[in-house]
């Protein structure tokens, strides 16, 4: 049990160079499951600076999807995978679960395909499939969702894919129905290591249990149960939305009644100040392991407080802050983060930092490969790696736009229907198909020809002259250089940058194969890696998804990140500021009223207090626009819960007070005691009346910031006045009545 910044990567590192040096135990022995790409990076990073390259490339440290493809590339057939089979990301299933329910004729807004796709997710999770689930629906909506289910995985394994839920759902069906399978990676792998297991959902914990075995049923194996070793902290447990459960971690030693349990309570990171602030919130969940962190890094300064007017004044005031740090030589940009509890918080600190010129980045927008014209290019790669990936193939049927519209592609489905063959087939039968047309049937036609050309040159070609010849033969690049829109250009460039990885992935292919663990014990075999495959790039781009990478730096001072506290999980920061601490944003309004639920934003709370290495401030709005009305929420409960030495307040009140309906005012007592939602907000027009403005008098408005009264027109509810709000808003003439100001 590993609290915040003990160094949880460096015990795992150190047991497993114990276990070699120590115990004579091999490295192909060892099995170390990390949930990022990132994590396991580093983890064979430290491993290779401890125990030399050889023994880090050796053994398996890696995620639990990459592990899971690794089995079942080499024993999926076994339940009808191809060793090639095509890894779908989620917006390829979402894409899928849309051709499924439009194939069941379902309602989109009675049944929307996006809701089901996560449901299935959720089930699979749950290791719950589709017979098991239809068995249990009771309702209409879950006997359509079982129906969606159940045709969702028939189209996934016609097109010889599995989503990434399945990966996991799939090895573990493969290890408990293949005893032979389970005892072979149970004899391979005699250590295994498991880090941030508090974030295991039920299906990555039933691995672990069917990888490791169990003494439950002694006469069920004939190998003894591997020696596991898992590392985690039960305070920051904040995934619950994907799955996780936090009883895997609680309940450890009733689920391994021999375990032993091993505190970890020295912080590395911060001081003790920001420590204690921490352990003062997070102990009032119940039924955690008690544990108090502390550090040799000295008391430090307090927590610093404010309390703004309203988000635009809270986002003024740290853009200040961090420009006056920076001036002083405090830290650089790259120093600094600001978090927040929901995405749209960030559009107000933008805002500032463009006007002011403060460079900034966030962690979280559009990623590289999620975007369209990468998504396009890797449909093309697919099929030509897996002619029968039918949510690839379809997603470039009439990409760039070739004459094969909405109808003619509903008629090839449904030949393919009647016919009982998939849809890669149906095209090439397309004369057959009743009611398409003949300009449409050419067209089709023509597509398949082109992806016969493309395949022809696939044997002899890397993946970078793939890419290329995709991108041309397609005219596909050809469209996007011909346009005079300035997004094409972007998108241009970004294809540009998909050539590059490409070839970047030729380059360093040998290092990656050499990396790569062997799949038998073998650790004195040598093997040719050969020339790198289109399948090898895929694989290689399904699974280093960029989600856990942070942006490059651009410059020498680097540039201050914003980023959600989900996101900010793992990280750390010299400086960290914690915005919107209000009951209704964090805590979230929808949390109020569950303990669980409520709980676990108080573990969210603790994993941003604790990524801050020297200053930490904390900060609320007393005003907050929701919905373009004002919103008055009390302090957040968590500010509360923080002893009032470790806070020095800078501002504590705000120069705007809330209406006096609002009872009790700065938030809760030190009871943590709160029922539901708080502060509804007022609604102009209803419960407020319209300001009375002057030329001259300065406002302030929920979106468009502070702003001076210019001219004033006409009388009572159709009162209009124009407002300069600056040189990056400029004048804007509001309805007063309507508008979502407040007279300063």
């Amino acid at each position: 049990m590993a609290g915040a910044g003990s160094g949880k990567t460096r015990v795992l590192t150190h047991r497993i160079a114990h276990l070699m040096a120590e115990r004579g135990v091999r490295p192909g022995e060892i099995l170390a499951i990390t949930f990022t790409n990132k994590a396991a990076a580093e983890m064979k990073e430290r491993i290779q600076a401890l125990l030399g390259a050889r023994a880090a490339n050796t053994m398996w440290t890696m995620t639990f999807h990459a592990a899971c493809v690794r089995i079942l590339r080499r024993e999926g057939h076994r339940l009808g995978y191809p060793s090639s089979f095509t890894i779908y990301d989620s917006a390829d299933s979402q894409r899928l679960m849309q051709l499924v329910c439009k194939e069941l004729d379902l309602d989109p807004k009675r049944y929307p395909p996006r809701s089901f796709s996560a449901q299935v997710s959720n089930l699979k999770n749950e290791l719950i499939d589709y017979d098991t689930f239809a068995g249990q629906a009771q309702n209409d909506q879950e006997k359509k969702l079982a129906e969606a289910y159940r045709l969702y995985q028939t189209r996934l394994h016609q097109a010889g894919a599995a989503d990434f839920d399945d990966l996991i759902m799939v090895t573990v069906n493969l290890l408990q129905m293949f005893p032979d399978v389970a005892e072979y990676y149970r004899r391979r792998f005699r250590h295994v290591l498991v880090d941030e297991y508090q974030d295991t959902n039920h299906a990555q914990y039933t691995l672990v249990r069917e990888l490791v075995g169990t003494t439950e049923d002694p006469d069920s194996s004939t190998v003894t149960p591997s020696e596991l070793c898992v590392v985690g902290d039960a305070d920051q447990s904040i995934y619950a939305f994907r799955g996780a459960t936090i009883r895997n971690i609680l309940e450890f030693e009733r689920d391994f009644p021999s375990a032993r349990t091993i505190l970890l309570e020295q912080n590395y990171r911060s001081t003790q100040t920001i420590l204690s602030a921490a352990n003062s919130v997070i102990e009032r969940n119940e039924g955690r392991t008690p544990k108090n962190l502390w550090s040799q890094q000295g008391e430090g300064t307090p927590l610093v407080g404010y309390v703004a007017d309203n988000e635009h004044e809270e986002a003024a005031y740290v853009a200040g802050e961090i420009d006056r740090l920076t001036d002083e030589g405090v830290v650089t940009p790259s120093q600094v983060a600001i978090f927040y509890r929901t995405n749209a918080q960030s559009r107000v600190f933008e805002d500032v930092f463009i006007r002011t010129g403060l460079p900034y980045k966030i962690v979280g927008g559009v990623r590289f490969y999620e975007r369209k014209e990468i998504r396009d290019v890797l449909a093309y790669l697919r099929v030509l790696a897996n002619p029968e990936d039918t949510v690839s193939l379809r997603r470039i049927l009439n990409v760039p736009k070739r004459g094969i519209g909405a109808r003619a592609e509903e008629a090839v489905e449904l030949f393919a229907a009647r016919e009982r063959t998939t849809f890669a087939q149906a095209l090439r039968r397309v004369d057959e198909a009743p009611g398409i047309a003949k300009r449409s049937a050419n067209a089709v036609r023509d597509f398949v020809a082109l992806l016969d050309e493309l395949a022809a040159i696939v044997p002899d070609s890397t993946p970078a002259e793939v890419v290329e010849a995709v991108l041309h033969r397609t005219g596909y690049l050809s469209e996007l250089t011909g346009s005079k829109d300035i997004q094409d250009e972007t998108r241009v460039e970004n294809l540009e940058e998909f050539v590059d990885v490409a070839r970047e992935f030729e380059n360093t292919f040998a290092a990656l194969v050499e990396e790569e663990p062997p799949e038998d014990d073998g650790e004195e075999t040598v093997t040719d890696p050969g020339e790198p495959t289109l399948v090898d790039f895929l694989e290689r781009i399904a699974l280093v998804a960029d989600t856990d990478q942070i942006p490059e730096e651009d410059d020498e001072g680097g540039v201050v990140t914003l980023m959600t506290l989900h996101a900010a999980k793992g990280l750390e920061f010299p400086v960290v500021f914690l915005t919107g601490l209000e009951d209704g944003v964090f805590p979230h309004n929808r949390t109020l009223g569950d303990k669980q639920q409520l709980e676990e934003e108080r573990r969210l709370a603790y994993v941003g207090l604790t990524r801050a290495q020297r200053l930490l401030y904390v900060s609320r709005a007393a005003v907050r626009s929701a919905w373009g009305t004002p919103s008055y929420n009390p302090a957040s409960r968590f500010i509360d819960e923080i002893p009032s030495q470790y806070v020095e307040w800078k501002r504590e009140g705000a120069a705007l007070a809330p209406p006096p309906s609002r009872g009790i005012g700065g938030g809760f007592g030190s009871s943590g005691f709160g029922g539901g939602p708080r502060g509804g907000g007022r609604s102009r027009g209803s419960a407020s009346p319209a300001p009375s403005l002057s030329v001259g008098d300065l406002v302030n408005h929920d979106s468009f910031g502070m702003g001076r009264v210019e001219l004033v027109e006409g009388g009572g509810d159709k009162t209009k006045a124009r407002i300069d709000f600056g040189a990056d808003i400029g004048e804007k003439d509001l309805m007063v009545k309507y508008a979502p100001i407040q007279k300063l």
